[in-house]
């Protein structure tokens, strides 16, 4: 039986007006959330209005997409927030966290964007943004050599404050300096100063931090468990950290920045081979990585280039020597390197030599692209003749995208560091870690290059850490593995778990256990509450 006009627009009424309804129904949700917001916010000289973006507001995409480092995670198809909260108090966040929990929307909290999975600003299910943005006060105090961060402060801003003060204090964080401290920090922050103080999260005397009941609570209040988890463990997973009480550390006066390129034809491989068997075991003053990449040769080919970066604390007069008892094959010169101050070696490690300071201010990444990174840590030194062959799986298809390798030496401080001491466990017997970066400009490019990325992954398989298979959190991967909902278990979760944490993934969880029984922080490899029931 067919339909007659009647029918049809019988049909049709009813089904816009059930458009209707739940377009109705969401607007009232919405407008409940804002007031819930202002009902349980202490600010009564701010509109919250005035923080809160909807896709409806002119500015929400500007917003949105200001932090986003990552190509791959802006297109039409990207899953959007319901909401993006500026907050620019604490009571904003607490309130956030209330009302969230109450008309059921997931959080995201966004510091500066450089989640390698887009994990502080993509949910696929409703979602609300929290974007610590204007929560970048940096209190500095010498006389005590610490400082109070907010955590939407930058790296580059923590370094930047920290010299207007002084020229001889510094901080060991990362080398890119619009990455935002709230989530470098919480999964542990490696740098050039960490073979001689160790990581950013080992360097944190104290934070602030919201809970799941939306409660504000210091280092004293939240107890030690809590904040052992934090600092390494990944904060997003208990709640939202709010601000971080950071050690100084001393540096002289001047250091000694170097960055020596070698290529095969120069000898690269061999030099690379003595690194390995040497970096770790260089004096703690001294960290030199490098970064290896396929480039154009002389003879219009292909070949593999080695730039051999360091920052030593000191002169050249005292690194020179060291150098050639320490590392003689690379045949450093006076000429190779130069002195500078510490704040400015920041710069020129990070690409931006003979710019201003202020542009470590900077929160905007230099160029934006599609990218995807991995990471691995190595413990026995990969042999020249298993370095040939990963140089000529380098050269392949360099059309497409070609993968460059950075690698930081370990050893000196951080192999004096317990595995437990904080929930980053890569310490003592790793030589050096390995980060994968794999970018291109085209998105029509994106699944061949995910799929050179995996297989340089599966590549280097034999040559790297075992049982697990060890990964840096801050280099985040989902190709690990991922909670697939809300009631992922220990022994699922355990899968990604234990290449970031080892060991230290039982107690994370019985961390969460305790602070977030209900698993309300989740994301795709946010830790799970552990469960008896998974024994």
């Amino acid at each position: 039986m067919g339909f007659t006009f009647t029918s049809l627009l019988i049909h049709i009424s009813l089904f816009a007006s059930i458009l209707s309804s739940a377009s109705t129904a969401a607007s009232s949700t919405s407008e409940n959330f804002i007031k819930c917001l202002s009902k349980n916010s202490a600010d009564t000289s701010t509109s919250i209005r005035s923080i809160v973006y909807s896709p409806t507001n002119s500015s929400y995409t500007s917003i949105l997409e200001f932090s986003i480092q990552n190509f791959r995670f802006i297109s039409p198809t990207t899953p959007k927030p319901q909401f993006i909260i500026t907050p620019t108090q604490e009571s904003h966040i607490q309130a956030a966290v209330i009302c969230s929990k109450k008309y059921d929307y997931l959080i995201r909290v966004r510091s500066g964007g450089h989640d390698y999975e887009g994990l502080s600003y993509i949910s696929y299910k409703p979602f609300i943004i929290i974007d610590l943005f204007n929560f970048q006060e940096i209190n500095v105090n010498i006389k005590d050599n610490t400082a109070w961060v907010q955590a939407g402060a930058t790296v580059g801003q923590v370094y930047y404050r920290i010299a207007e003060q002084s020229s001889t204090h510094g901080f060991s964080a990362g080398v890119c300096p619009p990455m935002g401290v709230g989530g470098h920090i919480g999964g542990g922050g490696i740098g050039f100063l960490m073979r001689k103080y160790g990581l950013a999260a080992d360097n944190i005397l104290d934070a602030y931090f919201i809970d799941v009941h939306g409660k504000l609570l210091n280092r004293k209040s939240m107890g030690e468990d809590l904040f052992w988890a934090i600092r390494g463990g990944g904060g997003a997973s208990f709640g939202v950290i709010v601000a971080w009480k950071i050690q100084l550390v001393p540096v002289p006066p001047i250091v000694t920045v170097f960055n020596v390129e070698r290529t095969l034809e120069q000898g690269a491989t061999n030099l690379f081979y003595k690194w390995q068997n040497s970096a770790h075991k260089f004096h703690e003053d001294l960290l030199v990585r490098t970064i290896i990449q396929a480039v154009n040769g002389e003879n219009g080919g292909k070949t593999i280039q080695i730039v051999f970066q360091s920052v030593y604390q000191g002169t050249i007069k005292e690194l020179l020597p060291l150098m050639q008892k320490s590392f003689p094959e690379l045949g450093l010169e006076s000429k190779d390197c130069a002195q500078m101050s510490w704040i400015n070696s920041t710069l020129n490690v990070a690409g931006l030599s003979g710019q201003p300071l202020e542009a470590l201010l900077n929160r905007s990444q230099q160029s934006k692209n599609y990218f995807k990174n991995k990471s691995d840590f190595v413990k026995k030194a990969i042999t020249p003749t298993e370095l040939e062959s990963l140089w000529k799986f380098l050269l392949e298809e360099t059309e497409i995208s070609s993968p460059v390798l950075i690698t930081e030496p370990f050893g000196g401080k951080m192999a004096k560091i317990s595995e437990s001491a904080i929930p980053f466990p890569h310490r003592a017997g790793n030589l050096y870690n390995i980060q994968y970066v794999l970018t291109w400009g085209d998105g029509s490019a994106t699944t061949r290059s995910l799929d050179k990325s995996r297989r340089l992954y599966y590549y280097m398989t034999p040559y790297v850490s075992k049982s697990p298979r060890a990964a840096y959190v801050n280099y985040k991967d989902l190709d690990l593995g991922m909670n697939k909902d809300m009631n992922t278990s220990f022994m699922e979760a355990s899968v990604w778990g234990e290449k970031y944490f080892k060991a230290n993934f039982v107690r994370l969880s019985f961390v969460k256990k305790k602070v977030d029984p209900g698993n309300f922080f989740w994301n795709e490899q946010s830790i799970p509450p552990f469960q008896t029931k998974w024994i």
